[in-house]
């Protein structure tokens, strides 16, 4: 029938995945008369949907609290956090529920009023892309956060296979980063880089400052593979390069104010303080104190070591503030492992063959193999204004995946 071909129609377009969990039976309604059942529109896991009841409860206790004057800082932002779920959710239920109604008019009609059938298709036109897109946005925020979400970013770059190619496309990954965070308005820094070849890198540490930008930015680790002809290519051939990001969580501020809370976080004897002198550029005085200093974490044998400034104690404290990110990042990855849900984030080699995303310069276009997503407009994403769009779709394909653990 004529409500079925639209529902198809909509379907080819959004895709199955975008449909979630499926959809419960809303008010005992039949549409079979139509060809059309609401079990097949898209509805939220039941986990979830207990979740959201689960808010709707402990909203109310907030705003209890919030009435009796006795809430802080964190309460604050606890409420407008549930607040934004739950108000998501409402619009879920809504267009649900104007969806089933429509449905519900035309068995009634049953075909005997078509001015009454044109109107109701040309409603269902309308509220089911708006479900299907209520639905999606509402599973990401209902679905339990990482460990961490809330927390500002440390990336860590690397060049992998390819030589100085490698060094190159490493310093435009951490362009592409810069460039994001200051679409987004973020506050960064550069804690340390180490230059290369060509102006390329053998290692750059970015830390993005804004709260809760791990959440965005953690999908960014893996292997990013590059396809392109270097400058220094004479005959035009393609070559294909790698780089590794690693996201961490960061803990600490990284300075000299923080440096003794962060060495409040070990036991005695849990960490190896080694300084010495620092080596490469700096002028004479980096070249001639024991500024540098290399960190060991005995249990894991995790080393950190910094040499970017001329102080110790700044040295000792951005190094503290490392290994607490990637004590926190090797937490996440046996967390993951233990709940089997999803492949583990962090980077285990710079191999080709462990790429999460292809950015192909011949072809325009970027690819991410995690959801085989492509962008063609290259340029828009190494600029930083259509990286989201990737990452964008890169969530979702977690947000499946784990509905379907549930």
């Amino acid at each position: 029938m004529l409500v079925r071909s639209i529902y198809r129609g909509i379907r080819s377009e959004f895709g199955r995945n975008v449909f979630g969990y499926g959809c419960r039976s809303s008010r005992g309604i039949s549409t079979n008369a139509l060809g059309i059942n609401m079990d097949e529109l898209p509805k939220l896991h039941p986990s979830l949907l207990k979740r959201a009841e689960t808010l709707r409860v402990e909203l109310e206790d907030l705003e209890t609290k919030i009435t009796s004057g006795t809430f802080d800082q964190e309460t604050n932002v606890k409420f407008s956090t549930i607040s934004s779920i739950l108000e998501e959710f409402a619009k879920y239920e809504n267009y649900r529920e104007n969806v089933a109604s429509i449905i519900e008019m035309l068995n009634e009609e049953n075909g005997n009023d078509q001015e009454i059938i044109d109107d109701c298709v040309s409603e269902l036109k309308e509220y089911i892309p708006k479900l299907i897109s209520a639905t999606s946005k509402v599973q990401v925020k209902l679905i339990p956060k990482v460990s961490n979400y809330d927390k500002p970013t440390i990336m860590e770059l690397r060049p992998g296979v390819g030589g100085s190619e490698a060094q190159i496309f490493t310093n435009d990954l951490l362009s592409m980063y810069i460039n994001f965070a200051n679409t987004k308005r973020w506050g960064w820094e550069i804690i340390s880089k180490t230059e290369g070849t060509l102006g390329g890198l053998t290692e750059a540490i970015l830390s993005v400052n804004e709260p809760g930008s791990y959440d965005v930015l953690r999908h960014e680790s893996g292997v990013h593979r590059v396809q392109r002809v270097p400058a220094t290519e004479t005959k035009g051939r393609t070559h294909t390069s790698t780089a590794a990001v690693v996201v961490l969580p960061k803990l600490s501020e990284g300075n000299e104010s923080s440096l003794l809370e962060d060495e409040r976080q070990f036991a005695p004897g849990e960490i190896r303080i080694d300084t010495m002198r620092s080596g490469g550029k700096g002028g004479q005085h980096v070249n001639t104190t024991d500024s540098a200093v290399r960190l060991t974490h005995i249990p894991t044998g995790i080393q950190v070591q910094q040499q970017d400034e001329r102080s110790q104690p700044r040295n000792k404290a951005k190094a503290f503030s490392i290994l607490r990110s990637r004590l926190a990042a090797l937490d996440r990855e046996r967390e993951i492992a233990e709940q089997k849900s999803l492949r583990t984030t962090q980077v285990s080699t710079t191999d080709r063959s462990d790429k999460i995303r292809t950015y192909n310069y011949s072809q325009n276009r970027v690819t991410d193999h995690r959801c085989g997503f492509s962008l063609h407009d290259l340029e828009g994403c190494l600029s930083g204004e259509k990286l989201e769009d990737i990452i964008e779709a890169v969530e979702q394909e977690e947000v499946r995946e784990r509905i379907e653990s549930l």
